[in-house]
């Protein structure tokens, strides 16, 4: 996603939200701009909200083809009560209780205008390596657990459910005349994707958006990936290695990118213990000689944090 203050934006995921700031790096395409990622206590998959730091970026455009909204997994719906509680008492609005997807929510927006909605799940298990960051005032029975529904609005919704379903295995849960909501896990929040079809205008992107999904493929190797989706007539970046995991990238017809990480990684405590998870600045041994350079482009984590 794109924050234009990462002061802000820091604030409102540790301190509003409860997230763990997991790590703290570049964009390695252009090592001028800090990358911040947010996560339970490990940063496990399936939990990442990454941004990155873009000062003079616009607003936002809303419309078609874009990620309008992420979703946040909660342990029941007295979390949602919670939280919705919690936000008002932090003056931050939301819409109340609402019905989303085939769940309820709650959702409401950050600094930046990324549309959050926070998903009850009623109480069912989460993936065992999952373990929400305890370093906060949140009651415990009330923390975000990881990431669930993500809503992408599209002109052409049968191009991305095929893709979906043909290419990724994801299933159909729900389907209306102008939404599909497909799962990558059988009878699982997490993994499930809620496509929006919606014509006319397509958005622009700005603070708050979101540049990309990325979902990490169970066992096939990025190689296979790479030649199936070639095959298949999309161009892809091939496989780039970020140290911390191996992924690639492509844009489907809707103009939605997805990275797709491969089954192998090696985790963001590759450089860093578990207890100094997030507090210094990271780079990837291919740009470690580059980091007086790049911290000299950089305001220092102190006057953000």
């Amino acid at each position: 996603m794109f924050t234009k203050d990462l002061k802000e934006n820091n604030h409102f995921y540790t301190e509003v939200l409860g997230l763990r700031r997991v790590k703290v790096s570049v964009n390695q395409g252009d090592p001028k701009m800090y990358h911040v990622f947010y996560g339970d206590t490990l940063g496990s998959p399936g939990n990442d909200l990454t941004f990155f730091e873009i000062g003079n970026i616009g607003s936002t455009h809303p419309g078609t083809n874009m990620i309008s909204a992420i979703g946040l997994l909660v342990p029941s719906a007295d979390s949602l009560i919670y939280w919705q509680q919690r936000l008002d008492g932090l003056d931050v609005a939301h819409d109340g209780i609402i019905h989303y997807g085939n769940r309820q929510g709650l959702r409401f927006k950050d600094p930046d205008g990324l549309v959050i909605v926070l998903i009850n799940h009623e109480h069912q298990p989460v993936p065992k390596e999952w373990q929400p960051w305890g370093a906060t005032n949140i009651s415990s029975s009330h923390h975000i657990l990881g990431m669930g529904t993500v809503e992408i609005t599209v002109e052409n919704m049968a191009s991305l459910s095929s893709l979906l379903e043909d290419t990724f295995s994801y299933t159909i849960v729900e389907r209306t005349d102008h939404e599909i909501l497909m799962a990558s896990v059988e009878n699982e929040v997490f993994g499930e994707i809620l496509i929006k079809e919606k014509s006319g205008q397509r958005a622009r992107a700005g603070r708050g958006s979101v540049h990309h999904l990325a979902v990490q493929s169970k066992a096939r190797a990025l190689e296979d990936w790479d030649a199936l989706l070639k095959a298949q007539g999309y161009a892809t970046t091939g496989v780039k290695d970020r140290y911390y995991f191996e992924s690639l990238y492509f844009t489907e017809e809707n103009d939605i990118t997805f990275e797709i990480v491969g089954p192998i990684a090696r985790g963001f405590t590759a450089d860093q213990s578990a207890e100094s998870l997030g507090k210094t600045l990271d780079l990837p041994p291919f740009l470690e000689d580059r980091r007086q350079e790049i911290e000299a482009y950089l305001k220092p984590i102190e006057e953000w944090t």
